[in-house]
C-alpha cells in the first residue's frame, strides 16, 4: 500500500527536515506559505496536514496561520488540520479547535506524541470516508430504494423476495412513509411481470365520486365530463401490478365492486357491458388497522381475506436500531451531490437528536428534513437545529463542542453498524472497516463492546 500523505505547512526548513527524518511511514510535502499550502493540499490531496500558525509574511504572529487554516478548511472540510505552534497561549488553541483543527499541539513537540496524534487522525479520516462510502452505496439490502442494516427490515426483504415469484395478493401494513411503494415496486420489478406495467393508485388522494372511474375507467357519455372513452387503472395494469395505496380509504360502496373483480378477474367500465378481462396483481397498503375495521364494520371482512393472501408488516424508522443515523448519512451525500455542497456530516448533537428521535413521518421525514439542512447549513457540519430537532434532555450546551467525546462516539458508531453489516463476522467487520483483525479487537476493547455472540474467525 502506498504511504499516506502528509503536508507540512512550515517555513523553517531545519523543523522541516526534522519532520521528514521523524515520519519515515508518511509521504512528506512542505509549503513554507498559505498559497503553497493551498496549491499542495489541492494538487497533493493529502490525507493529513501539520500546520504552524507562524507563517510569512506574518512569521512572529498567527494572523497567517489562522488565515490558512480557514483556508484548507474551506477547501476540503473533511481535511484533518493540526495545528503545531510555538505560539501556545490557551486563546490560540481554543481558536485553532473552533475553526475546525483537529488537534492543538505545542512547539518543541515530542515527534512519538505527534505521531500518535498524526496516526489517530489518518484513522479517523479513514473511517469517516469508509462512513461516507458505505452511506452513499449501501448494499445490504437486496431490495432497490430501501437502505437498512436492520435485522428485522432484512428479513421483510428476503420475504419480499421470495414473494415477487409468486402471484398472491400482498397486503403491506405499516406507518405512513415506511416505504410501503418501494417494497411494492420490489414485489413487481422482481417477479415474472416485471416488464408488464406497475400502476400506482392512492385511494385517499382522489375524490370519492371520482375513484370509481380511475379504477374500472368509464365509456364516452357515462356521466356529464365523460368526452371520449378511457380505460381505468386495473386495465391498464393488465399483465402487471397494481398498487393501491391507502386501501383502508376505499369506499364501501366501491369495495363490493373492487371484491367482484377480485372474484372474476373481469371489469365493466362505468356505463359500459362489455366485460374486460384482465390479468393483475394486486398489492395494497395502508397504515390503518384494517382487521380492527372489518370487526366493526368499516372494512369488508370478505374483501379483506382477498386482499391479505400474505401480510407483511413494516416496523417503523423507530423500531429498525441504527438505521436512522445510517439513512441519514445516506440522505446527505445525496443532497450534498445534488444541490453542490460540501459537507463533512453531522455534529454530535445532530447525531444524538436523529438517534432519539421518535420519526412520526419516518423515512419521508428524515430525508425532508436532511434535505432541508443540507440546503439551509452555515457550517461543514449540520447540527440539530438545522434539521429542527431537539437535542436529548440532559445533554450539556457545550457536548459537541468535546473533539475527544465526539470522535469516540463516531468511532464507536461505525464500529457498530460494521459489526451489524458483517452479521458479526469479524473479518468482514474488519474488512468494511479497513483495519486489520487485532486492530478490530483493540477498537472494540477501548469501547468497552463484548465481542458478538456470533462473532466468527475466517476459515
Amino acid at each position: 500500500m502506498s504511504k499516506p500523505k502528509l503536508l507540512i505547512v512550515e517555513d523553517d526548513p531545519g523543523l522541516c527536515a526534522q519532520y521528514r527524518w521523524a515520519f519515515p511511514e508518511w509521504r512528506v510535502v512542505i509549503a513554507g506559505t498559505r498559497a503553497q499550502a493551498e496549491q499542495a493540499a489541492q494538487r497533493e490531496q493529502p490525507s493529513v496536514v501539520l500546520l504552524d500558525l507562524g507563517l510569512p509574511p506574518d512569521a512572529e504572529g498567527v494572523a497567517e496561520g489562522f488565515a490558512t487554516l480557514e483556508t484548507l478548511r474551506a477547501a476540503q472540510p473533511d481535511l484533518p488540520v493540526i495545528v503545531a505552534s510555538g505560539q501556545g497561549q490557551r486563546e490560540n488553541a481554543l481558536r485553532a479547535i473552533g475553526l475546525g483543527a483537529y488537534d492543538f499541539c505545542e512547539k518543541p513537540v515530542d515527534p512519538q506524541l505527534l505521531r500518535t496524534v498524526l496516526d489517530r487522525a489518518l484513522r479517523l479520516r479513514e473511517l469517516e470516508q469508509e462512513n461516507r462510502r458505505l452511506a452513499a452505496a449501501p448494499r445490504p439490502s437486496p431490495i432497490q430504494g430501501i437502505i437498512t442494516a436492520d435485522e428485522g427490515m432484512l428479513k421483510i426483504c428476503r420475504t419480499v423476495e421470495r414473494l415477487a415469484s409468486v402471484s398472491v395478493p400482498v397486503l403491506l401494513l405499516g406507518e405512513s412513509g415506511t416505504g410501503k411503494e418501494a417494497l411494492a415496486r420490489a414485489l413487481h420489478d422482481m417477479g415474472p411481470r416485471a416488464r408488464k406495467p406497475f400502476v400506482a393508485l392512492n385511494c385517499a388522494a382522489i375524490p370519492e365520486n371520482l375513484l370509481e372511474s380511475e379504477l374500472f375507467g368509464h365509456e364516452r357519455g357515462a356521466f356529464t365530463g365523460a368526452v371520449k372513452q378511457t380505460p381505468g387503472k386495473i386495465e391498464l395494469a393488465d399483465g402487471g401490478t397494481l398498487f393501491l395505496d391507502e386501501i383502508g380509504e376505499m369506499p364501501m360502496q366501491l369495495q363490493a365492486k373492487m371484491l367482484r373483480f377480485l372474484q372474476d378477474q373481469v371489469v365493466e367500465r362505468i356505463g359500459g357491458r362489455q366485460q374486460i378481462r384482465v390479468d393483475v396483481r394486486i398489492v395494497s397498503a395502508t397504515n390503518q388497522p384494517l382487521e380492527e375495521q372489518a370487526e366493526t364494520g368499516r372494512f369488508r371482512g370478505d374483501l379483506l381475506y382477498r386482499l391479505n393472501s400474505m401480510t407483511v408488516r413494516i416496523p417503523p424508522l423507530r423500531a429498525r436500531g441504527g438505521d436512522a443515523l445510517l439513512l441519514a448519512r445516506f440522505f446527505l451525500a445525496q443532497a450534498g451531490e445534488k444541490f453542490g455542497r460540501r459537507l463533512r456530516g453531522f455534529d454530535a448533537g445532530a447525531l444524538e437528536a436523529i438517534a432519539a428521535a421518535r420519526w412520526p413521518g419516518n423515512v419521508r421525514e428524515l430525508q425532508n428534513r436532511v434535505q432541508r439542512a443540507v440546503l439551509m447549513a452555515d457550517g461543514a457540519l449540520i447540527t440539530a437545529a438545522e434539521l429542527e430537532l431537539e437535542a436529548p434532555e440532559g445533554q450539556p450546551e457545550n457536548a459537541d463542542l468535546d473533539l475527544r467525546a465526539a470522535r469516540q462516539r463516531a468511532e464507536r458508531g461505525v464500529l457498530e453498524r460494521a459489526l451489524a453489516m458483517s452479521q458479526g463476522s469479524l473479518a468482514n467487520a474488519a474488512r468494511l472497516l479497513g483495519v486489520s483483525r487485532p486492530t478490530l479487537y483493540n477498537l472494540l476493547e477501548t469501547h468497552g463492546m463484548a465481542l458478538p455472540r456470533n462473532g466468527r474467525e475466517p476459515e
